[in-house]
């Protein structure tokens, strides 16, 4: 008897869909491709759960979200960390507003820690890091005020971002380290909105340091309705 393998499904540019379901099953109403160092927004509904897929392992994914119907609430880190007592996000962390209200649930998560102190990259910071011969790269930072502003958002609109699949230890001395990942291809991290959000992600384009292993690789946005 011949058997046959299944075509991998690919994408209109050719590349490849990363074969990962869904965290959560149910409905799937979206899932886009994220261009390595480009940027993604959406709006992610009450109840619907947005999975994100490490498509090639260790890339980091910035992470903002703010509540669709007023943006004047959004993520904050210090509310975060505060209700949870913990720097570290994991599944049953509650992503808080800066009025300390609900905004998304981890609900599933297939790394052992995700990051939300280690901050966003930009061309002041790549500069001031890794010399002026960076100066042309563009950062995570750029990347969130491209998207942002299809919505009407600005610099003053940022505010400290998550970074999934990032690897950021807290050091014996309380500094903060990059360093390898803990991710793999097809590493999942999923979150239930909890009211409408948007939500804005940055492929991290960063090169010279080892959040994305020094090699920029795709990410995936799959969002379900249970």
């Amino acid at each position: 008897m011949i058997t046959t393998v299944p075509e991998r499904p690919v994408h209109a540019d050719g590349v490849p869909l990363d074969w990962s379901e869904p965290l959560v099953p149910g409905e799937v109403v979206l899932d886009e491709r994220v261009a390595p160092r480009g940027p993604w927004s959406g709006i992610v509904r009450a109840g619907d759960v947005l999975t994100i897929v490490d498509v090639g392992g260790n890339q980091s994914a910035d992470f903002l979200v703010y509540a669709a119907d007023d943006t004047d609430e959004r993520y904050s880190a210090a509310d975060t960390i505060a209700w949870q007592r913990n720097v570290y996000v994991r599944t049953g962390t509650v992503l808080r507003s800066n009025l300390g209200l609900p905004l998304m649930t981890v609900v599933g998560n297939e790394v052992d820690r995700q990051d939300t102190i280690g901050g966003a990259c930009s061309k002041e910071s790549n500069t001031l890091r890794y010399g002026h011969h960076t100066l042309y790269q563009h950062g995570c930072r750029e990347n969130f005020l491209a998207e942002a502003a299809r919505y009407g958002l600005g610099a003053r609109d940022l505010v400290s971002n998550l970074n999934w699949f990032m690897n950021v230890p807290v050091e014996e001395d309380g500094s903060l380290g990059i360093v390898d990942g803990m991710s793999a291809p097809g590493k999942r991290v999923a979150l239930r909105a909890e009211r409408d959000v948007l939500v804005i992600v940055s492929n991290c384009p960063q090169m010279n340091n080892p959040c994305n292993d020094f090699s920029c690789t795709p990410l995936r946005m799959v969002v379900t309705r249970p």
